[in-house]
């Protein structure tokens, strides 16, 4: 069975920062290219950040480069998103899911919470 489990999630004040974690299992790790997406209430889901697993290519929304950092460790089969000056408009529920680099993400996580207070 395949999962991706997120966690890191949390509140913060504006100029503040996150880690958030995607743990996966039951997918071979190194083959795919693992992403996040985020989705606030009343919104379309938006695609933040994905790592090419392959090549260690990574790819940022542009509202993200500079502020937010993905990184990928194959030992522990995680995926990390280091968000950094967060912003009130960063608040949202984030993803992560598999094959983020076809328009079909798959096998998406529960999400977790990410709450920016002004």
């Amino acid at each position: 069975e395949v999962q991706l489990v997120e966690s890191g999630g949390g509140v913060v004040q504006a100029g503040g920062s996150l880690r958030l974690s995607c743990e996966v299992s039951g997918l071979i790790f190194d083959e795919y290219a693992i992403g996040w997406f985020r989705q606030a209430p009343g919104k379309e889901r938006e695609g933040v950040s994905c790592i090419n697993n392959r090549d260690g290519r990574t790819y940022y929304e542009d509202s993200m480069k500079g502020r937010f950092t993905i990184s990928s460790d194959t030992a522990k089969n995680t995926v990390y998103l280091q968000m950094n000056n967060l912003k009130p408009e960063d608040t949202a529920v984030y993803y992560c899911a598999a094959d983020c680099l076809s328009t079909d993400w798959i096998y998406p996580g529960q999400g977790t919470q990410v709450t920016v207070s002004s």
